[in-house]
């Protein structure tokens, strides 16, 4: 294996090779919303209350191309972002794009600096962003640490690193790579060309063609994102048992996974009530382990930690919920149709009684008028707060104490 240092200019030199992502720069500000990268929204599903204080500071970790920088600037208007990142050439691309698509502001840094350097940078901030990048370092523990220290107190972490069942034909193909490339090892054009020979020249029922044409293909055309999967120098996988150790490294609280569906266990034990009875005393721990061994199709982990004091809102009261604040979700794609996008893009279709609420409550946004006054002015027992919450539980509506 090689040292620290040269294990970093190995990634380094990929990325200046090949920056990633790969995604093309637009003229114009990034389509849609990423829920993941609006403060408002990540801090509703975290601690399940809309946040106090949107002056924030984000720190974006191993930015790449600035695809995931270019969200945070302009879907946080009031926030500062700062964005690091190890490729020189990825932080050329990641500032060309904010500047063709008019993002660029003077809200926005890029600094070339590896993660487990972060503690250089001054201060703390509110919200850290790294997707993709922590399983690529050398020590990842190192690297999550010293980003768990530039947290602040309360502060939000989004993660995001590979599973390694998901991945086992993606494993075997880089060490086949490895192997036939020798000394060109670090040649990654080289390495996409090798790969793509093997791809080419392996039958058609093989496993790894298969798993390639069926799952990455279609990204994978782009040499970029080839490289990125196969010629890869550095890069860690996880199971269950190893993503807490790392996240146990760091001394946070793990919040929750971003698709929290996912990680029920009745969505593939739920027609066997036995073996659902047997597994009501795991752990959650020993329930994820378990999903991830009966799903391998498990690429990755997406999830949410938090530097304590961590306080999550419960609003299981009527008291406390009559008093909240109510707001729409601000990820809502299609409002003020019933027929509409949820924050994961995922359609559905508003009640006559949920769509009469949330008309309401955008009607008095401005007023800022309790959920108890908004009931009361509807006046419809149909209306309830059993209705309320559970437009809050789906993330159609934000709150906030009055």
């Amino acid at each position: 294996m090689l040292p620290n240092s040269h294990q970093r200019q190995a990634v380094q030199a990929l990325y200046n090779t090949y920056p990633f992502p790969p995604e093309p720069l637009l003229q114009e500000p990034p389509p849609g919303y990423n829920w993941r990268w609006q403060w408002t929204a990540v801090h509703n599903f975290c601690l399940g209350r809309r946040p106090s204080n949107q002056k924030i500071r984000i720190l974006d970790a191993g930015c790449g191309t600035g695809v995931g920088t270019e969200y945070l600037v302009h879907l946080n208007p009031e926030a500062t972002i700062h964005a690091i990142d190890i490729s020189e050439g990825a932080l050329q691309v990641a500032q060309e794009r904010l500047q063709k698509s008019g993002v660029w502001c003077d809200r926005v840094s890029f600094q070339q600096l590896p993660l487990e350097n972060a503690a250089s940078i001054p201060g703390q901030f509110d919200y850290i962003n790294s997707v993709g990048v922590l399983h690529h370092l050398p020590d990842p523990v190192a690297g999550i640490q010293a980003l768990a220290e530039k947290l602040a107190p309360g502060g939000l972490f989004h993660i995001f690193v590979y599973a390694e069942i998901g991945r086992w034909e993606i494993q075997l193909m880089q060490r086949a790579i490895a192997i036939l490339q020798g000394e060109k090892r670090g040649d990654y054009q080289d390495g996409v060309a090798v790969g793509r020979q093997i791809f080419a020249s392996l039958p058609e029922y093989n496993r790894l063609v298969k798993r390639e044409k069926e799952r990455w293909s279609l990204e994978n055309h782009r040499d970029e994102s080839f490289a990125d999967m196969y010629v890869h120098p550095q890069e860690t996988d996880y199971n269950i048992n190893t993503l807490f150790e790392l996240i146990d490294s760091a001394g946070l609280e793990f919040l929750g996974f971003s698709n929290p569906d996912y990680w029920q266990l009745d969505r593939l034990l739920g027609k066997a009530p036995d073996l659902m009875a047997r597994a009501k005393d795991l752990s959650e721990k020993e329930r994820y382990r378990l999903i991830e061994l009966l799903d391998p199709e498990i690429t990755h982990y997406e999830f949410f930690l938090a530097k304590p004091p961590v306080q999550i809102s419960d609003w299981t009261d009527d008291q406390t919920l009559l008093k909240a604040l109510p707001n729409l979700h601000p990820c809502l794609t299609g409002w003020p149709s019933r027929s509409l996008f949820d924050y994961n893009y995922q359609p559905l279709e508003l009640t006559e009684e949920e769509f009469k609420f949330l008309q309401a409550v955008e009607a008095q946004t401005e007023t800022q008028a309790n959920v108890e006054k908004i009931l009361t002015d509807l006046g419809d027992q149909s209306i309830n707060l059993a209705l309320v919450r559970s437009l809050q539980t789906r993330q159609l509506l934000t709150l906030s104490n009055s």
